[in-house]
């Protein structure tokens, strides 16, 4: 019996919103764990060790060549100082739960995604996720203090910013070398507010060591991720995607820190899953029409047909 040429294949690579997610959980796990070494280094010593040896490991794998011009170099500038800027995000730490400095930190991408929707869908999936992070900020929920609200916003813009960034440098490399790079600028803004705040204890062996691990896991791998899936898909449903960080966030606050959240905060979390699901479901519908509408009149049968039988 002759098998059928239809049979289902594997895809040859993972859906780009997989790789996204991917990079959600890579990241909160790894800046969960990154706060634990808040009690032997400080919160800039812990972003700029973290981004230090992202950068060694990134360089060692892609090998890239010297960039020569100047729009490379301002690429790599771009890139690296929001990189550099989403890393506020450990000093907000030092204030706020993990869930709660990470949805603070997701109005970066939401302003992203608002400000390139075309139509009421839209807006609707993204005032569905502003209002689940509104609603961590009710009267009588977790208490917060003024300075970790201002690092974690500021971390957000330049979260909105490396979204726009990154898809340019996916569009200009074919590899991770501008992603090296700028981890490179990034690690070279941090350290020395990372030496000025932890001073020696960044060269103690065992906190390099975890400093290594953590630097792949919150750090290489995600940026990697984001670097691949901004290639295919547009930076406003990365955006709302991304909206997913606070439930992986507060999960891993809870499982790791054991910080613990109440039920108006959940329920802003099912919110927010709720508006990155419409997302994806309407951006796949709006492609899905696109092709249909792409496809030539020959792609039709029945449509050959009728105009074969109007030439006759």
């Amino acid at each position: 019996m002759r098998r059928s040429r239809l049979a289902w294949r594997p895809p040859s690579r993972p859906p780009a919103s997989l790789l996204v997610l991917g990079s959600v959980v890579s990241i909160q796990i790894g800046q969960a764990f990154g706060k634990h070494l808040f009690a032997y280094l400080g919160p800039m010593g812990v972003a700029s060790l973290r981004l230090t040896l992202a950068a060694a490991v990134l360089l060692l794998l892609w090998r890239p060549a010297f960039p020569r011009s100047w729009r490379t170099w301002g690429l790599i500038t771009a890139f690296g100082a929001s990189i550099a800027g989403m890393n506020l995000i450990y000093p907000a730490l030092a204030y706020l739960p993990l869930g709660m400095a990470t949805s603070l930190q997701l109005l970066g991408p939401l302003a992203v995604a608002l400000f390139a929707a075309r139509h009421r869908g839209q807006l609707a999936w993204c005032g569905l996720a502003i209002l689940g992070v509104g609603l961590f900020y009710l009267p009588g929920q977790v208490a917060f203090s003024l300075p970790g609200l201002l690092f974690a916003l500021a971390s957000g813009a330049a979260m909105g910013t490396y979204l726009l960034v990154n898809r340019s440098a996916g569009a200009n490399s074919q590899d991770g070398s501008l992603l090296a790079w700028a981890v490179a600028f990034a690690a070279l803004l941090t350290l020395p507010f990372g030496i000025g705040e932890s001073g020696e204890a960044l060269l103690d062996p065992s906190l390099l060591l975890a400093g290594l691990g953590l630097a792949i896991v919150s750090a290489v791998i995600p940026y990697s991720l984001d670097l691949a899936a901004l290639r295919r898909l547009p930076a406003r449903l990365v955006g709302l995607l991304e909206s997913l960080e606070p439930v992986v966030a507060g999960l891993a606050g809870l499982l790791v820190l054991g910080e613990r959240l109440g039920p108006v905060q959940w329920l802003a979390i099912a919110c927010i899953t709720l508006a990155s699901a419409g997302a994806v479901a309407l951006q796949h519908r709006e492609n899905g029409s696109r092709v249909a509408q792409a496809l030539p009149l020959e792609a039709d049968p029945a449509a050959r047909w009728r105009e074969g039988k109007e030439r006759v």
